[in-house]
């Protein structure tokens, strides 16, 4: 078993910490807000007051922290992962950031003699609860090999998919096909209730044809309730589709649909729903479709 460092315990890390001390590792948790710490101590972790106390004896460092500039923050800062961890550490960064930030962290940390896995997560808040997450790894072979068996502690689904930054580049893929599922999954909710159909009956019979899919699975039951309790922020998918326009823009590949559904996103997030789940973008179909409330 081994020490690791867990950075970053919310809606996400959180759960995937406690599978990890379920599986009989140390887990030594740090997070902005002491709650989330305290709360891994009563699973049966440890809290750390600092990202250099939490790093400073591990074997691995696992971050989940929201963006880019956060994980910069607590890997090159002066009381950061490489300033702080012992040389040979593995840094599995399980964040959703741009892939040529994670190129920059795979050679910094190289520099220092730290071996550094992108590996971001797919599944949102269920697929952490239920340890059945997709992760998409990027790095040096032999270190995605040591990453592995943590990984398949939290994960269903563990595939290597190239070296430092592919993870990131198949995550953005990811949330590009999620946000246009949700989309349409949306219009199509929009447009049934319209015609007065039962949405049950319908999204039951959808879901057993070529329009199945873990969206509709997952979150059309939330959506024809108008539930909308995050587990995965509009703020997110938000800052993820500009990953995905950027990495679309630097590489000349066109878009268009995705380009539009992040602009529907950024509209939702303006007019202050941000803190909604991502299927809440059903409310921006009905307020251009002149039905239900004011989003």
């Amino acid at each position: 078993m081994s020490t690791i460092a867990f950075i970053g315990l919310g809606i996400m890390g959180a759960p995937m910490a406690g599978h990890l001390i379920d599986a009989g590792h140390d887990v030594v948790g740090h997070n902005r807000s002491r709650p989330a710490v305290d709360a891994l101590v009563e699973r049966g972790g440890r809290g750390a007051d600092s990202t250099a106390d939490a790093v400073r004896d591990a074997d691995v460092v696992i971050t989940m922290v929201p963006d880019g500039p956060d994980v910069e923050a607590v890997a090159l800062g002066d009381d950061g992962i490489y300033s702080c961890a012992k040389p040979g550490t593995l840094h599995v960064d399980c964040s959703t950031i741009r892939p040529d930030v994670t190129r920059a962290l795979a050679e910094a940390g190289a520099e220092r003699g730290i071996r550094v896995v992108d590996a971001p997560v797919s599944g949102g808040e269920a697929g952490a609860k239920e340890g059945t997450l997709s992760i998409m790894v990027g790095g040096a072979e032999d270190d995605v090999a040591a990453a592995r068996p943590y990984l398949e502690v939290v994960g269903g689904t563990v595939v290597h998919v190239g070296p430092a930054g592919a993870g990131q580049t198949v995550k953005a893929a990811n949330q590009l096909i999620v946000a246009g599922n949700i989309q349409l999954l949306a219009e199509a909710l929009v447009l049934l209730e319209a015609q007065g159909v039962d949405t049950a009956a319908a999204t039951e019979v959808l879901g057993g044809g070529l329009a199945g899919s873990t969206v509709l699975q997952r979150k059309a039951a939330g959506m024809r309730a108008r539930e909308f309790a995050p587990g995965f922020r509009i703020d997110l998918h938000h800052k993820d589709m500009g990953i995905v326009t950027a990495a679309a823009r630097e590489a000349g590949v066109a878009i268009p649909l995705g380009a539009h559904v992040a602009q529907l996103v950024g509209a939702l997030r303006a007019m202050g729903h941000g803190d909604l789940d991502h299927s809440a973008l059903l409310l921006l179909v009905e307020q251009l479709s002149g039905r239900g409330e004011r989003a």
